[in-house]
């Protein structure tokens, strides 16, 4: 989506900043002996409370109002029965539509206490996600983000998963272009000022690619390693991007 009008700009910064609020309750909430199923519920019902509706129910029929992935999964976890356990990550991906705008953004929460490399992990992956931001501007090309994301997962000593990406949003909730999280020589386009997408790093401390799952929604990681993911949606401008999540 091209942010065009004052509406525009107006309805992506309420979704937004629905997401943002619901995901800074919910981190609240994760603790060992909650499940996923629990945490889901809660998301659901504020959607609800603020007259949004989930995205994954609406665009893919997904069985559950957000993904929430726990361990070696990657993406697209399904809420349910499933304990969280002390020293675990479970990583958290909420996006929504209301009239009309779309938006999405996820983080990877501690459960307790964890260890020092899951520590090492989330912060490398902010970080990541913070220097992804900074790249993306108008005039820029869209390999720049990939750059910087890259930069820092090596920097860090950790790998990026191949095929997990950010994307186009807005007026729906997968839209082009792709956004790598490597550098890629033949992603020359240009960033265009009001264009709407996400950035989301994917970060693992083993092998960098994932498989699918048999329940034909949940990704793990391709050799069972932990990973990490911080997404936000953002619109591009001449500056730094308005960071709408």
């Amino acid at each position: 989506m091209i942010v065009k009008t004052e509406t525009d700009r107006q309805g992506l910064i309420e979704i937004g900043g629905i997401i943002r609020q619901i995901l800074d309750e919910v981190e609240t909430l994760v603790r060992p002996g909650i499940t996923t199923l629990e945490l889901d519920r809660i998301v659901g019902e504020r959607l609800a409370h603020h007259g949004a509706r989930s995205a994954p129910m609406l665009a893919y029929d997904f069985p559950g109002f957000c993904c929430i992935s726990v361990g070696d999964e990657a993406a697209h976890g399904i809420p349910g029965p499933r304990v969280l356990q002390e020293g675990e990550l479970v990583n958290v991906d909420v996006s929504a539509e209301k009239n009309g705008y779309w938006a999405d953004s996820g983080r990877s929460i501690p459960v307790g206490k964890v260890k020092d490399h899951l520590t090492h992990l989330c912060n490398a992956t902010r970080k990541a996600l913070k220097e992804g931001v900074k790249a993306a501007r108008a005039g820029s090309p869209i390999n720049a983000i990939g750059r910087a994301v890259e930069g820092v997962a090596r920097k860090s000593g950790f790998e990026i998963i191949d095929g997990l990406v950010g994307h186009g949003v807005g007026r729906n909730i997968h839209e082009p272009p792709e956004v790598h999280n490597r550098f890629l020589p033949s992603g020359r386009d240009i960033l265009v000022e009001g264009l709407v997408i996400t950035i989301e790093p994917f970060l693992t401390t083993g092998a960098g690619y994932y498989r699918e799952g048999d329940d034909g929604w949940t990704l793990y990681t391709g050799d069972g390693s932990p990973c990490a993911q911080y997404e936000h949606t953002l619109i591009i401008t001449r500056g730094s991007p308005i960071i709408l999540t």
